[in-house]
């Protein structure tokens, strides 16, 4: 199976915000966004902003760092965020209930290490990567059959 992948450089909060919102407009459900990179690179600005453009309104969004998954209703599908920084086994993700989300829900997944054997196969990977206090580099990873003639064009890159 080959991948897609699209590199995007974002100069600001404000622009990975921009890009978020390109994202959300092309999910579907069943879609899953494998959000990666350190603390600090980005990932849960990027949720929150992708997250409140599928709403349509500026919703206060969370870090589901310690409730561990946050839920959305869009008209789309509901959007489940989900941060696995805390999770310790796989097993913890099934008792969540997220891996029967990933069939029908939107997923955004931070920490996604975390799934070990539960990577869905379609899922799109972000990396985030810290250039500098305001630059991010993000690639998109996915495969071609689900992502290519999907993901959004590289204006900022």
């Amino acid at each position: 199976m080959t991948d897609t992948r699209r590199l995007y450089v974002t100069r600001s909060p404000e622009e990975t915000g921009e890009l978020a919102q390109a994202f959300g407009a092309i999910l579907q459900p069943g879609d899953q966004i494998l959000l990666e990179g350190p603390v600090g690179a980005g990932k849960t600005h990027f949720a929150r902003c992708l997250i409140q453009s599928m709403l349509g309104w500026a919703e206060d969004v969370p870090s589901p760092t310690f409730t561990l998954v946050q839920t959305y209703d869009t008209e789309k599908a509901e959007i489940w965020h989900a941060d696995l920084y805390r999770l310790t086994s796989p097993d913890e993700v099934i008792e969540l209930g997220l891996d029967e989300a990933f069939e029908t829900e939107i997923c955004l997944i931070e920490w996604p290490d975390r799934l070990g054997s539960l990577v869905p196969a379609d899922a799109l990977r972000l990396q985030f990567v810290t250039v500098d206090d305001e630059t991010r580099e993000i690639t998109a990873t996915g495969p071609d059959t689900a992502w290519r003639d999907r993901l959004p064009e590289t204006q900022n890159a």
